[in-house]
Formats: structure tokens, sequence, C-alpha cells
């Protein structure tokens, strides 16, 4: 009989967009099942052979009435399938998921992916939820950590007191994200490719479009992305003035680096790892982006792109400045660069492998009581 795996995410969309190579591997070995809250991607799962349950999660919420409910449906669930290895995923699973599986006696593994703000702004909530970690993290069999400063920040708060390592983020997958063609028709565009929030730098990629455009009628710049009622009557205000084009949401993210010359991404979010700098950078997309912990560790600065200070438009006004400057055979370049970075560091086969490779161990060792 098959050994059991169970994955506990927030949502289905981050685990079919980030997840599938995986899902894909373990589905051929295991009986795969999925917890988590429908966002699209329920039928896209089942048809790659896991079965899932729906969930659902406040991702952001803070009663601890739900916060107990939710341990309990992870422990109820747990009990019922018995899992070989169970998989969490972001803030809430890795917290209750862990706390669970302990309580089991369950081989767990969690993947950091982002501190968020309730662990990284501090406060009462970083106060109740570092010790909440501690306990879903006590007995994990591996902590996978994205970038080096989230693991730096758990450690020294005895967050995590098992196996760790790091991986590169989600890795990225290099034949869905192609090398394409640099575009040379006499425009430079520039796309910022995200969910519409403060947090991921829209305004400071505005305060640019608005400064650039003035001086460079060459430049255009694109916003693509789900957002608000107020960020959509503003986008859609600039786009009547003539200072940048809102396309809304788009599931084609590499037809936009058909066209597009630069991705921007002035992120300050609790990244774990930007997916949208490692799909930029695959597609030969030179990339600006902030000296944010998963957002660095994306582009060799003025090489494959540029880092800007985060929160800092003067500082972007001034980088995009610089990368009109050079020449498009210089932009082609730092966009193979990039590419490049990719193919080195950030496959998603070397997280595939890892995983992989985790489970078989686990597995056998469980299944001879080592």
């Amino acid at each position: 009989m098959k050994s059991k795996i169970l994955i506990i995410s927030n949502v289905t969309n981050g685990l079919f967009l980030f997840r599938r190579e995986l899902l894909e591997q373990l589905v051929r070995q295991y009986q795969v099942t999925i917890l988590a809250g429908d966002t699209g991607s329920l039928d896209k799962l089942e048809e790659l052979g896991c079965r899932v349950i729906l969930t659902q999660i406040d991702r952001r919420g803070k009663n601890p009435l739900h916060e107990y409910r939710l341990y309990r449906l992870y422990k109820r669930e747990i009990k019922a399938l018995r899992p070989d290895v169970v998989l969490t995923y972001t803030v809430k699973p890795n917290v209750y998921g862990g706390m669970a599986c302990a309580a089991l006696g369950i081989p767990c593994v969690a993947n950091i992916t982002g501190l968020g703000t309730a662990v990284e702004n501090g406060g009462l909530l970083q106060a109740v939820t570092v010790p909440l970690y501690r306990k879903g993290l006590r007995k994990a069999r591996m902590v996978f950590f994205q970038n080096q400063a989230n693991l730096e920040f758990m450690l020294s708060r005895k967050m995590v007191s098992g196996p760790y390592t790091l991986i590169p983020g989600s890795g990225v997958n290099l034949e869905r994200f192609a090398l394409l063609p640099y575009p040379n028709d006499g425009t430079v565009d520039f796309s910022f490719i995200s969910r519409i929030r403060r947090e991921k730098g829209i305004d400071q990629f505005i305060d640019a479009a608005k400064a650039i455009t003035a001086g460079h009628p060459e430049a255009r710049f694109h916003v693509y992305g789900q957002c608000g009622e107020s960020y959509r009557q503003k986008l859609e205000a600039l786009q009547q003035a003539g200072v940048l084009q809102y396309h809304g949401y788009t599931k084609d993210v590499a037809g936009v680096h058909r066209f597009s010359c630069c991705t921007v991404h002035p992120s300050y979010y609790p990244e774990g790892m930007s997916n949208v700098c490692l799909e930029s950078a695959a597609c030969g997309r030179p990339v600006i982006t902030t000296d944010r912990p998963g957002c660095v560790e994306t582009v060799d600065d003025g090489v494959s792109g540029y880092i800007v200070r985060q929160q800092d438009s003067g500082d972007l006004i001034e980088k995009i400045q610089r990368f009109l400057a050079l020449s498009p055979e210089q932009r082609r370049d730092m966009g193979l660069a990039g590419r490049a970075k990719m193919e080195r560091e950030f496959d998603r086969n070397i997280v595939v492998r890892k995983y992989l490779e985790l489970i078989e161990t686990i597995t056998e060792k469980e299944s001879t009581g080592l």
C-alpha cells in the first residue's frame, strides 16, 4: 500500500501555481491529500490526482476561538487520515498543523513562506505568535526556510529547535517560464505584477511612473493584479492621465514578459522568496526590486537588475533612470544574466528533489521503526 502524504496550506491556488511539480511527483509514489481553502484551483489539483478537503481559514483572523477551531479541525483530519508525512505551508498551517502533528506523533515538514506581518511587525501579535510557532515547530522533522533573514530571525528567538535548511524559495519552472526574445520596438515598458496593495510597493511604483513619464516619452508603465476599489479608482484615473496602464488581473504572466523590458517589484511585504522576481528573471527580464529579504536574493545588483531601498520612491526613480540610460543591448544582457542566475540557483527541480529525498527518508525510517 502506498504511503500517505497530507499537505496543509491556506489556499489551493498557491499550491497549484508554485508546488505543481512537487505534487506531480508525489502522486506517482504516494496517496496525496490536501487540506486548503479553495481559490479556484480545486479542479486542477484533483486532475493531478490529489484528494482535496476544503477548509475555511481566515489568514489574518485573530479571534482565539476561531484559531482553536482551526487547530481542532487540523487535528481531527490528521487523526482520521493517519498520514505518514504532513507537509505544511504558510503561517497558520505551520503553527496549528505542526501542533496537531506533534500531539498525534505524525512526522511534519514545515515551509516558512515568509514570517507574516504578525511576527515581523513586533508588538503584542509578535509576543503571541512567537511562542505559538515554537510549539508548532518543536517536533518538525525539517523546517525549510526560503531566505537567510527569516532563518536567522527564527533561530535567534529559539522558534526552531530541530533540523532546518535553506531552499531557494519555491524555485521557478524554467520550461514554463522560458527565456524570451528581448523586445526592441522603441519603447521601454516597465511592469508591476502583484496583488495591488500598499506593502507590495504600488505607491512607490506610481511615484516613479509620474516622475519618469514626464521626461521620458519612451517609458511606459503597466500594472497587473487584483485590487480593491480605492486603488482601482486611482489606477484608472492615472491611466486616463496617461501616467500608466492598468490591465487588471492576468493568468498569462509569461505573456506579459513578451513585451515587457523590465519588472519593477518595490515590495516591502514579508516575502519568503518573490515568485514575481524569479519568473521575470527566468524569462530574461531585468528586475528592479528592494533590499527586502525574499527580494534582494533574486537579483545581482547592477548585473541582472537593480536593488533599491524599500519604501524609497527617490531611489526607485534613480534606478529606473539608470536603466533607461542603458543601451538595448545592455538591457538584454542584464536579462540574460538574470536567466543564468535562475538556472544556477533557483531551478524548481532543486526544491522538488529536496522534498522527495526527505519524504523518502522519513517514510523509510517510519516503516522500519528506526
